[in-house]
């Protein structure tokens, strides 16, 4: 064991050369506000004071801190970050350069040609074969913010990360637009099933990847045979923008891979920007089987479920960000997660960078930047009046008490969307401009429309189609 507070000295010298290479003020702000917490032989651990800190600290500085540490540690020098979350829970660590990315176990492989590569992802020149998942450790879960967008999903992948390959989610199509959490969902799953059984193979690849890889084995002299003892040896394959399979030879050798798995009880979860009904050139033996399982749509999230995610965004980044600034935000960005999380880290790069503090103002200014035009505001007339226009009816027969079915749900589906699309608006509120209805009517309406969307198709086209209305896809 190392004297206590060798640490402090170790980190003393690192910044002495820090301070002889860097411009004095970016020393100020990214090298002094550094704390050093512990050094374990080579290791030495610090204290930084948010995520986004992290990775700016190594984008910019990553060289600098390599030599500075080996020339004060020796080569096996080692750095470790710790990041305390705004609340009292367990700090966050991080190896400098890496995260903790999942490894699977070495598995053999039985290939016509021992001495060449059997896969894109082994490493040759062994006996037992190592495949790299291609998992980020970012994208786990305990990172994924549960809503009504995406509730089905997370609860089948859940059930799925359990029991992979058992259950009769297999495979998971998991579709919507950009941003909306498609990866983050499949690759959790991944990080979850290689968690609980280590000893299972878990793959993550493109569609674009897979069909290139495809064209380079058919290319070179038996090696289209190993292609496919290598794909067949994955226990969970995750196959991100399955739309990008295009091309009819590698389409063929993902129905074999495909038929092999699932028959072998090999869980399968795929990923697209629209249905498998939606699909175009693809062979209908093979879409017919993107259909045996559970197909998915990702929404886009309502306002409580795009606040939650601030939230949980702040906390891993360990940064304390005023309530009112975070309800801006999810006010302003409302198309997707991947904006909305941009939003976030511009506004906390702004403030570190700018040493500001973290204000509506600056917020005002950082949104404006990324949304540009500010969107029009939507008012409960408006979703009455959209409503009214899509399903033909009048404003009457809306907030009149006839009980017929269509009329029904064309009232709950205007209360649903008052709901999720007017931020700040109660279900009171609500109630009282749709027909003068109280807050569990609203409540139980909004309960209805969700659920209805997850079983009836053309039902879930319809409120797909006014919100579109409402609140058009940005280019």
């Amino acid at each position: 064991m190392l004297e206590q507070g060798k640490h402090i000295s170790v980190w003393n010298d690192c910044l002495k050369i820090f301070e002889s290479n860097v411009d004095p003020k970016q020393f100020d702000i990214w090298f002094k506000t550094i704390s050093p917490v512990s050094l374990e032989e080579s290791t030495l651990t610090v204290e930084v004071p948010t995520d986004f800190f992290r990775n700016y600290l190594e984008d910019t500085y990553l060289p600098l801190l390599k030599s500075t540490l080996r020339r004060v540690l020796g080569p096996e020098a080692r750095l470790v970050y710790r990041i305390h979350p705004v609340r009292k829970d367990s700090a966050m660590e991080f190896s400098a350069a890496h995260g903790n990315v999942p490894e699977n176990r070495p598995v053999s492989i039985n290939t016509f040609q021992p001495s060449c590569n059997p896969g894109p992802f082994v490493f040759p020149g062994i006996q037992k074969l190592k495949i790299n998942p291609r998992l980020n450790p970012a994208y786990c879960f305990e990172n994924l913010v549960k809503g009504e967008c995406n509730k089905m999903g997370f609860n089948a992948g859940i059930n799925i990360s359990d029991k992979p390959g058992k259950t009769p989610f297999n495979p998971l199509f998991i579709f919507g637009g950009p941003g909306l959490g498609k990866t983050h969902l499949a690759q959790a799953i991944g990080i979850a099933v290689h968690e609980s059984y280590p000893d299972m193979v878990v793959l993550y690849v493109t569609g674009n990847e897979f069909k290139t890889q495809y064209i380079n084995a058919v290319n070179v002299q038996n090696k289209l045979a190993d292609f496919m003892a290598f794909y067949m040896r994955i226990d969970v394959l995750i196959v991100d923008d399955i739309q990008e399979l295009i091309g009819p030879a590698s389409q063929n050798a993902f129905f074999n891979i495909f038929n092999h798995l699932h028959q072998s009880g090999k869980q399968l979860v795929f990923t697209s920007d629209r249905s498998p009904a939606d699909l175009v050139n693809f062979e209908e033996r093979l879409l017919s089987r993107f259909k045996w399982g559970l197909s998915v749509e990702l929404m886009r999230p309502d306002y409580e479920t795009r606040l939650n995610m601030l939230k949980a965004r702040c906390l891993r980044e360990g940064v304390n960000v005023p309530e009112d600034v975070l309800e801006y935000i999810s006010n302003k960005v409302r198309s997707n997660f991947r904006e909305l999380e941009g939003s976030l880290i511009s506004l906390i790069a702004n403030a570190t960078l700018c040493q500001e503090p973290i204000t509506i103002g600056l917020a005002e200014k950082v949104i404006g930047n990324i949304i540009g035009e500010e969107q029009k505001e939507i008012t409960i007339d408006m979703v009455q009046e959209v409503v009214c226009d899509y399903f033909n009816i009048t404003r009457e027969n809306l907030l009149s008490k006839s009980r017929k079915r269509g009329i029904v749900q064309a009232r709950q589906i205007a209360m649903y969307l008052s709901r999720n699309l007017i931020d700040g608006c109660s279900l009171s509120t609500i109630g009282l401009e749709i027909g003068g209805k109280d807050h569990a009517t609203v409540l139980h309406a909004c309960s209805t429309v969700s659920d209805l969307m997850s079983t009836d198709k053309t039902f879930k086209q319809y409120v797909s189609d006014i919100e579109r209305i409402l609140v058009p896809e940005e280019h």
